[in-house]
C-alpha cells in the first residue's frame, strides 16, 4: 500500500502562490512528526469535494498535508469571522480558503458562495461531513450534516471521499494535549468520485439531500473500514439518540 512517490503536482500547485512560502514553514516539521501510507491518488485538474473522516482535533493538518504532497492545494471552508481576525484572515484569503456564515438559515447562499469559489479556482475543497469530530464510542464515522451534499447536488461538483488514520497518537479524540511522536504512522486511502448520479436534479429535496449524505457517510465509512482491517456498525452513529451533544466537549458517551 505504501508509495514512495505520491502525486505528481497540478498546475495548481506549480504556480508560485503563498502556498509555497506555507509549505516551506509547515512541510519539514511534518515529514518528522507524521510518516505516511497511501492509497489512490486525486485528479490533477478541474474542483471536487473530498470528505475525510473526521476523529482528531489534528486531523485538517493531516489531511491537508497529504493533499498538498498528492499534488493539488489544500483548501477548506472556514468560518467567516476568521477572515476578519488581522494576519489570519489574510493568510485565509490569500491561500484560497472558503469563508462561510454557520447560520443555517444561510445554509443554501453559503454552498452557492461557495460552489462559485470552487469552480472558479478549479480547485478541490476539504468538507467534513460529520461537521465535528465523531462522537462513536470506537471513533467510526457517525451520520453526517447535509453541507457536502447539498454542496455537490446544487454544483455538480464531484465529491471524492478520504479516509485517515492514526491521528489519534499524536492528539487523541476530544483531548487538547499534544504527544510528539517521530514518524508517527498515518495510513490514508483516497476513494473514487461517489456516483450520485440518482440525486440529479433533486438538490430541493430534502429526501434526495439526506440520501446523499448518507451514501457519502457509507463511503467513507468503508474506507475506514479498509484501513483499519474491521466492520463498522451497520447503523451511522446518531449522537442525539444517544444523548450525546453534536459539537463542543461530549457529555459521558452512552452505549
Amino acid at each position: 500500500m505504501a508509495r514512495k512517490s505520491w502525486g505528481a503536482a497540478s498546475p495548481e500547485k506549480r504556480r508560485p502562490s503563498i502556498f509555497w512560502l506555507m509549505a516551506g514553514i509547515a512541510v519539514p516539521p511534518l515529514k518528522l512528526l507524521f510518516k505516511y501510507d497511501v492509497k489512490g491518488t486525486l485528479p490533477a485538474t478541474g474542483p471536487y469535494i473530498l470528505t475525510p473522516n473526521h476523529y482528531s482535533d489534528i486531523d485538517p493538518v493531516v489531511t491537508g498535508y497529504g493533499v498538498w504532497r498528492l499534488g493539488r492545494k489544500p483548501r477548506f471552508m472556514a468560518k467567516a469571522s476568521l477572515f476578519k481576525i488581522p494576519v489570519v484572515g489574510w493568510l485565509l484569503h490569500k491561500s484560497g480558503q472558503i469563508p462561510v456564515e454557520r447560520s443555517r438559515s444561510r445554509a443554501k447562499a453559503n454552498s452557492m458562495n461557495a460552489a462559485n469559489q470552487i469552480i472558479e479556482l478549479g480547485g478541490a475543497v476539504i468538507v467534513y461531513p460529520e461537521g465535528t469530530l465523531t462522537r462513536e464510542p470506537d471513533m467510526w464515522p457517525m451520520r453526517g450534516k447535509t453541507g457536502a451534499a447539498r454542496l455537490a447536488l446544487q454544483s455538480g461538483i464531484p465529491v471524492i471521499p478520504i479516509a485517515t488514520w492514526g491521528a489519534q497518537a499524536v492528539v487523541p479524540r476530544f483531548q487538547k494535549k499534544f504527544k510528539f511522536r517521530f514518524r508517527a504512522p498515518i495510513k490514508m486511502i483516497v476513494g473514487k468520485p461517489i456516483d450520485l448520479s440518482e440525486f440529479e436534479g433533486k438538490h430541493s429535496s430534502k429526501r434526495a439531500i439526506d440520501g446523499a449524505t448518507d451514501k457519502i457517510m457509507r463511503e467513507i465509512t468503508a474506507l475506514v473500514e479498509e484501513i483499519r482491517g474491521a466492520k463498522a456498525p451497520k447503523e451511522l452513529y446518531d449522537p442525539a439518540a444517544h444523548g450525546q451533544t453534536e459539537y463542543g466537549m461530549p457529555n459521558e458517551i452512552k452505549p
